[in-house]
């Protein structure tokens, strides 16, 4: 571990990756500051600009400080505009835009930025110790176990789809893994269902998806369904101190939350978002009676603990991701994909094979939290002032860097193509709420699971691996535990109900 922290440290602090981690950092903050506009869009928009670099280090690095550069920036448009940039700061705004009407603007702010840069350093110690413990599992996992961990990853996301979302999960992820299919099979190298198409031989790019799934259809919602201007703070942001008492208030929740966030952020599915909301529920279940009345009027714990656990849950996040090569939510489903773009293959053996990138990542994750936190102190009051720009200027922004990077992905003009009709599709979609991400989840776990079975189905002539080897078998029943729970529990709460409303 020390010889990993080592090279960690040396590759994180070039002056190419110092400058990935600043700039990451900065893209994210502002990005995620402007309202609907996440880091999955943003990530995708980046993709093509991380692979041209051709240094997996600096691409992940970059994209990395984007993803917690977004979830960091994205409290502020929460608490002051009440319109939370990013799914996961969602929480923040129940407390955060209580106070700034209060006049508290920048005390929430810089509670916001203590938070979220103790959840995310604690969230990093975390990820060094617990990844490694992880990771020595790997001489453990062959094919068999591999093709095992990518359904227990595909399962897990129907798990965390939320009330009612289980069956729309699951057939997003039956969808993707059927889009995965398209192109030379894994046995034959033989295309399939390219209708006769040259430019589908080698399947769909993952570029263009990603950003079909999530850049275009917040262009295209921004012309759909433009809102309105909402009322700014003009006066000047000042006052962000915060007093000894308050310090000592919110400490506890920061130290409970940081745990918490993490290994809400290890689950495979879960995420930003769930760790928020169940931070935030926890603190008020806990918090006493007179404490609990100020939940929703401007309590600072109820601020901590969203933006605490957010941002925590976004390193933890990458626990799955870097030692098991399952993503741990929707956006680093796309870090996956670029992972794989840039010829790397996360797993168990990626500390083994590539300790440079893992253990650069790591070390990143604390230049990146304390550049956040010198870069929002500091800057709230001019920052802030983004916040401004109406949201309809950015469209032909968004627009022509997810047209320029499909094209650029695969110098091919059929992309541009499938762009424009996987957008429509995706928008289509998102009207009837069907979640995005589990489909994009299934396409990129989908080659690696069709490959890992027809491996183990030529090393044991036939699907007897899973009986063969014990640690594939439960790997399969955790799988279908994933699946099956959910649902027998929304069935016996139904139930229950139905029968409270009979004996009425």
């Amino acid at each position: 571990m020390l010889e990993g922290l080592l090279i960690g440290l040396q590759t994180a602090f070039s002056l190419q990756n110092l400058l990935m981690v600043i700039g990451g950092c900065l893209i994210g903050t502002f990005i995620g500051m402007l309202p609907g506009l996440g880091p999955m869009s943003i990530i995708a928009i980046m993709i093509p600009v991380a692979i041209s670099m051709g240094d997996p280090s600096a691409a992940l690095i970059l994209l990395a400080g984007v993803y917690y550069g977004a979830i960091f920036g994205g409290s502020t448009s929460s608490i002051l505009l009440n319109a939370p940039g990013v799914a996961g700061t969602v929480a923040s705004s129940f407390d955060g835009y209580p106070m700034a009407k209060q006049g508290k603007a920048g005390k929430a702010l810089t509670i916001a930025a203590i938070a979220s840069f103790a959840g995310g350093s604690i969230g990093a110690l975390l990820l060094m110790v617990f990844a490694p413990a992880l990771s020595s599992v790997a001489l453990l996992f062959h094919s068999a176990e591999y093709f095992a961990l990518m359904v227990v990853g595909l399962s897990a996301i129907a798990a965390f789809a939320g009330t009612g979302q289980v069956a729309k999960a699951l057939m997003m992820t039956i969808l993707g893994l059927i889009m995965a299919t398209v192109g030379e099979g894994a046995l034959f190298n033989l295309p399939r269902f390219t209708m006769g198409i040259m430019d589908l031989q080698s399947g769909f790019g993952f570029i263009t998806l990603a950003m079909a799934m999530f850049a275009l259809p917040e262009a295209l919602f921004l012309v759909l369904k433009p809102k309105t201007p909402q009322d700014s703070q003009d006066g000047e942001i000042k006052d962000l101190r915060i007093t000894c008492a308050e310090a000592r208030a919110i400490a506890p929740v920061i130290g409970r939350q940081s745990l918490q966030g993490f290994f809400i952020g290890v689950l495979p599915g879960a995420g930003a978002t769930i760790a928020s909301f169940l931070g935030y529920a926890v603190e008020r279940n806990i918090a006493t009676k007179e404490e609990q009345e100020e939940f929703g009027k401007g309590s600072i714990k109820g601020l901590a603990a969203p933006e605490t656990a957010n941002n925590a849950a976004c390193t933890g996040s990458f626990v799955p991701l870097l030692t098991l090569g399952i993503p741990g939510s929707g956006t680093t489903a796309i870090l996956l994909g670029a992972l794989i773009a840039l010829n790397v293959t996360p797993g168990p053996r990626l500390m083994l094979d590539e300790p440079q990138i893992f253990w650069a990542v790591i070390m990143s994750m604390f230049i990146g939290n304390l550049v956040l936190l010198i870069l929002n102190l500091p800057l709230i009051p001019y920052i802030a002032k983004v916040l401004s720009i109406p949201r309809n200027y950015l469209i032909p922004f968004i627009l022509f860097f997810t047209l320029m990077g499909a094209y650029i992905g695969q110098n091919n003009a059929t992309e541009l193509l499938l762009l424009v009709a996987f957008g429509i599709c995706a928008t289509a979609l998102r009207f009837a709420d069907f979640p995005l991400a589990p489909l994009l989840i299934g396409f990129i776990l989908g080659g690696m699971l069709e490959d890992n079975f027809a491996r183990s189905m030529q090393l044991y002539d036939g699907i007897g691996f899973i009986w063969e080897r014990p640690m594939t078998l439960g790997l399969l029943v955790i799988a279908a535990l994933l699946v099956v729970l959910p649902s027998y529990r929304a069935r016996r709460a139904r139930l229950r109900a139905q029968g409270v409303a009979d004996g009425d």
